[in-house]
């Protein structure tokens, strides 16, 4: 990531954290602002040492501590930051795949906010509830880069972004240039202007993969993310014949796919 690209991102962070303080008074017990809140309780998951499991936490945990100290001195990982959806953190055993191909992954929890409305309904299979909650997403992953930016064990030359639905949206628009490639999950890119198209930079790989049959996209929001993806290399849009409807995650080939793609941009072997 640029100086300057940094310094606005810790600009804003700033900025989120003054605001939420401001109407503390005098004397007051200092209290994590909610996009702090999003960092602390959201999940990290480590890649195993040896033959062992992988290390689902949270930051800061005591386990992540004593996981990272048993990494050779001088050990950098490539990290994935993940968007969950618009009901909250799931797909744990897809962020524990890319864990066990070496990946270090952390996924703030949107929900940890003390306000936090839903923007979908999960009955209707409809969103745009509450449009605001798009700007939540995209103050949380700025506010993670900001912290991973401090965390000698994240590898700057390696970050990704993965995002699913609500969280594909924000894959889709998120415009900071840190990630070498990008994951668009369950999202077709189209609809409404306010989410219609990628903001990602023009040369950021990218893949996109949902359900030709998704419940939650009729028209107008049947559209593909391959068409707004331009001359961007080494990108490709999917949209597959999946029994699981929504949930890409479920389908095991779909897995093997996204994590493939990940693997070849940090060039894992």
């Amino acid at each position: 990531m640029n100086v300057s690209r940094r310094l606005l991102i810790a600009a804003s962070v700033a900025l989120t954290l003054v605001a939420g303080c401001a109407s503390a008074p005098p004397g007051a017990t200092t209290e994590l602002s909610d996009i702090e809140r999003t960092w602390v309780r959201g999940t990290v998951v480590l890649p195993p040492l040896g033959a062992g499991a992988p290390l689902r936490t949270t930051i800061n945990s005591a386990a992540m501590g004593a996981h990272l100290q048993r990494l050779p001195a001088g050990a950098k990982l490539p990290v994935v930051v993940y968007v969950h959806g618009c009901t909250g953190l799931a797909n744990f055993p897809f962020l524990d795949r890319l864990a066990e191909s070496g990946f270090a992954v952390v996924a703030p929890d949107s929900f940890a906010r003390r306000y936090r409305p839903l923007q979908c309904d999960p009955v209707t299979r409809t969103g745009g509830r509450h449009l605001f909650v798009y700007d939540f997403r995209m103050e949380e992953v700025a506010f993670a880069l900001e912290q991973l930016w401090t965390e000698r064990w994240a590898d700057w030359n390696r970050m990704f972004l993965v995002g699913t639905s609500e969280g594909g949206v924000t894959a889709a628009l998120y415009r900071g240039d840190e990630f070498k490639a990008r994951v668009i999950a369950q999202w077709t890119c189209s609809g409404a202007p306010h989410v219609a198209g990628i903001a990602a930079p023009a040369d950021e790989p990218i893949l996109a993969v949902r359900g030709a049959q998704d419940p939650w996209y009729a028209p107008p929001n049947t559209g593909d993310c391959g068409d707004a993806f331009g001359l961007r290399p080494d990108s490709r849009s999917l949209v597959l014949d999946l029994p699981a409807g929504h949930d890409v995650f479920a389908e095991p080939a779909v897995v093997a796919t996204i994590t493939d793609f990940l693997r070849t941009q940090a060039i894992l072997r």
